[in-house]
């Protein structure tokens, strides 16, 4: 059964009380522990069948085999921040509902499902394990900036927002030219475009420019639960440090649907980039490179990615009988399906199984970021899951702790998983490298 770290640090300052409890089987359901209040939205119990913490993901060679760069090494995994959705999602393999069937075969290094509306998680491989991001960064930008910009304001380009990797996804925009934030966001989602991204990110960062919009951005990841994302560049460009996973993406995508006007512009097929006649130069169509759009009833967008270290990645979602389901791709390679492909194939797993399948939850936005204050057993944060108190002693044992003694072990309790989650955050976010030009 998957460790708990915070479950037993708790254990441990119980253990000159409480008498020894049954044993749990690897067949039982997850342990569970005290309610307390969590810096980070406790792990929801997951079926067993849900823990298979080595179970290998269903893969499919990659044909004909890329030559890639090496993989960044990202930072040590966090035994505390893997669990936040579910202590079965701490894993590197695949996780499943009991009794689901096989999910498709697939090149992609992680991936998960999720219900935009309930935050279910439907399913996943390697949900915490961090990848490089490439172009689906975009949607965290999306996230953080769309609701401060007016669609209608009109911005001139500079020959900074200009200056990203040559050769790499752009809409065209001219220095000097005159663009809504509207046209922008369409450049963006459509066609991918970093100078789109550096615009949208200069504005988005006021007198702080896209600094100050990089440093928000990791801030918005904070409180929506994405705690294996950092950002490095606007636009997922790579960068050094920059990381995200499948769980975070689906944290990011559900913020984005809830972002007035964002699946109009990502359900767009194409638009026209106006004319600049103070450049002498004409307008011109653009059209949304993700084919989910076109080919894939009841898709809602998405978003597509790709540089030579991150391989495809993808973010794609659609619905189907009421039900809004998310698919996130990270790591994947072209050949044989290609990266919305696999989101397809995955949407149609996930649309398969019933809808109470579950392995864990999209935590709430804005409850993961700082303790909850004032929680009891019987009223929990709201948003969180609930945390049973520990199954009855035998009457045999049974005791009794002066009052004193029960307000030490619970201040114990609710200080120790605090401290430990606390000393992690301050290692991991303490200090933020400064934002470095994927292109100088």
């Amino acid at each position: 059964m998957t460790r708990r770290l915070a479950a037993t640090t708790a254990a441990a300052a119980l253990a000159f009380a409480l008498p020894a409890a049954t044993p749990v089987h690897a067949s039982a359901a997850p342990a569970v522990v005290p309610a307390v209040a969590p810096a980070v939205a406790p792990a929801a119990p997951a079926p067993a069948a849900a823990l298979r913490a080595d179970v290998p993901c269903p893969r499919v060679k990659a044909n004909p085999l890329p030559s890639r760069p090496p993989k960044p090494r990202p930072p040590a995994a966090d035994p505390v921040l893997r669990q936040v959705g579910g202590a079965g999602l701490d894993t590197d393999g695949l996780v499943v509902p009991e009794g689901a069937p096989a999910p498709p075969k697939l090149t992609a290094a992680s991936w998960l499902v999720a219900d935009l509306d309930t935050g279910a998680v439907l399913g996943g491989c390697g949900p915490h394990v961090r990848g490089t991001p490439a172009s689906v960064q975009k949607l965290l930008l999306a996230a953080t900036v769309m609701p401060r910009l007016d669609p209608d304001r009109k911005v001139t380009v500079t020959r900074e927002d200009l200056a990203f990797e040559p050769g790499s996804s752009a809409v065209g925009l001219l220095e000097g030219g005159r663009y809504t934030v509207q046209t922008l966001w369409l450049g963006l989602l459509l066609q991918s475009g970093n100078d789109a991204a550096n615009v949208l990110a200069r504005l988005g960062g006021g007198d702080g420019g896209l600094p100050a919009t990089i440093d928000a951005m990791n801030a918005e990841a904070r409180r929506l639960g994405a705690f294996q994302t950092h950002a490095v560049t606007p636009s997922g460009l790579d960068g050094p440090g920059q990381f995200t996973s499948a769980y975070d993406l689906a944290l990011i995508a559900r913020a984005c649907f809830a972002v007035d006007g964002f699946q109009d512009y990502a359900l767009t097929r194409n638009t026209q980039i106006p004319a600049q006649p103070q450049k002498k130069k004409g307008g011109f169509q653009i059209q949304n490179e993700n084919k989910l759009v076109f080919n894939y009833p009841g898709a809602l967008g998405g978003k597509t990615g790709f540089t030579q270290l991150a391989r495809h990645t993808y973010v794609g979602a659609a619905e189907r009988d009421g039900r809004r389901l998310v698919a996130t791709v990270l790591g994947a390679e072209a050949r044989p399906l290609r990266g919305w492909e696999q989101g397809a194939a995955l949407l149609d797993w996930g649309f398969s199984l019933p809808a109470d399948a579950r392995v864990g939850e999209l935590v709430p936005p804005g409850t993961n970021d700082e303790p909850a204050t004032g929680a009891t057993a019987s009223e929990p944060p709201a948003g969180s899951t609930p945390l049973r108190a520990p199954a009855a002693a035998s009457s045999a044992t049974s005791f009794t702790l002066h009052p004193a003694a029960m307000a030490a072990v619970a201040a114990a309790l609710a200080a120790a998983p605090l401290s430990l989650l606390l000393l992690n955050r301050r290692r991991r976010y303490g200090r933020r490298p400064r934002f470095r030009r994927a292109v100088r």
